[in-house]
């Protein structure tokens, strides 16, 4: 894995365009997580600190080529503005005349954002005269959004064919943190899978039976599994049209001698409510009136017994229905261990994924962890060992 970095790059007096992901949460119109921006933060200080003009571009949401007020990056930049304690300005386009005289106007060291890339539908279209309009703002382009590297967009695709690209540190550290997960591990290495259904993570099961060790499945994708080996899942959520790909991803770890573990217990209720009555029952024994909605204590009891042996750990979703209580139990207890074993130095562990973020949140362990990624979709691609455009243009 080679890509260019900052190392060495001589940025000041330079208009730097860097290209970072401010598509955060916002509820009632206010900012709920303000995670992306403060990891976006260090690179930003970094150049400006170097006296370059740090020109910071963005998509948000889906405006779908046009000016959608709710969807401005206005809030973003006055968010940027309170996490580095500094004047961010505020540019109402990303090219044209309002984002040449906002340029014009920065003193070295000065940070500015421009509108949402997203209200032209060129971004999306990966256009070369929208790339090249943006990439006329600047002299160098560094990419700091993993999060959107796994699309071919002007502003992350495009614009690196048409300046001097570099990877920004919150990419950096993603790279790297991957690299060893997966790339070069120390083994064994293991991977824990959970989620709804097998569809969604069909090519991510493939590509992990030929790189780790022992892979967990777990969530409700489980019970598609155990399904398909001829157990009763009762009225748990599980995919009966995916039985064969079950099977036939299990043959392919036995062939490439990586462990699949399943649950051999299950946590079961009649209804999926918060803190319904429920029942631990072996895998083979779930009541036909009742839903698997967590691994049961055996299978965590397992899972804890065999963490010591492992060296690398990728976690990639949860292992029950963790927002609804006492469904996270097997989640938590999993994510506790596993952060007791990263801090001790003994594993290294690198989660990423909407809901395993949460869950590691929740389970009050997302700092003890060796890396969590904060990107979804590219996260999962890259699990899956597809190359991401935004990540290929900075191929060095």
């Amino acid at each position: 894995m080679t890509f260019r970095t900052l190392d060495g790059v001589d940025v000041s007096g330079k208009r730097v365009l860097l290209r970072a992901d401010l598509n955060v949460p916002v509820r009632d119109g206010k900012i709920s997580d303000l995670t992306r921006i403060e990891r976006l933060s260090p690179t930003i200080k970094e150049l400006s600190g170097k006296g370059a003009k740090v020109i910071v571009c963005s998509h948000f949401d889906r405006p779908k080529g046009k000016r959608v007020p709710e969807m401005s990056l206005a809030p973003m930049a006055v968010a940027l503005g309170q996490v580095l304690g500094r004047k961010v300005a505020f540019a109402d386009d990303c090219i044209g005349p309002p984002a040449r005289q906002a340029v014009a106007a920065m003193a070295n060291g000065d940070v500015l954002v421009l509108e949402n890339t997203r209200y032209h539908a060129a971004e999306e279209k990966n256009d070369t005269s929208f790339a090249a309009e943006l990439a006329a703002l600047a002299d160098i382009f560094v990419n700091d959004a993993f999060s959107a590297a796994h699309r071919a967009h002007a502003s992350t695709e495009g614009v690196a064919h048409c300046l001097p690209s570099f990877a920004g540190r919150l990419m950096q550290a993603e790279l790297e943190a991957l690299h060893l997960a997966l790339g070069n591990p120390t083994r064994p290495v293991a991977a824990i899978v959970g989620g709804a259904k097998v569809s969604t993570k069909l090519e991510l099961l493939g590509n992990l039976v030929g790189k780790v060790d022992m892979l967990v499945i777990g969530g409700a994708m489980a019970n598609t599994f155990l399904s398909a080996q001829g157990l009763n899942v009762g009225k748990s959520l599980q995919e009966a049209d995916m039985h064969a790909t079950a099977l036939d991803i299990l043959a392919k770890a036995k062939a490439a001698n990586c462990d699949i573990v399943l649950p051999t217990d299950a946590v079961v209720a009649t209804e999926f409510k918060p803190n319904p009555p429920t029942q631990t029952v072996a895998v083979s024994a779930v009541p036909s009136d009742t839903m698997i909605l967590d691994v049961g204590p055996a299978s965590v009891a397992a899972l804890l017994a065999r963490l010591p042996s492992i060296r690398t750990l990728v976690w990639n979703g949860p292992l029950g229905a963790f927002e609804t209580p006492p469904f996270d139990a097997a989640t938590v207890a999993l994510a506790k261990a596993v952060a007791v074993a990263t801090q001790a130095g003994t594993l290294r562990s690198v989660a990423g994924g909407g809901d395993t973020v949460s869950a590691l949140r929740q389970a009050g362990v997302i700092d003890q962890m060796t890396y969590v990624s904060s990107a979804g979709g590219a996260f999962l691609e890259w699990l899956e060992g597809k190359t991401l455009p935004g990540v290929a243009a900075l191929d060095a």
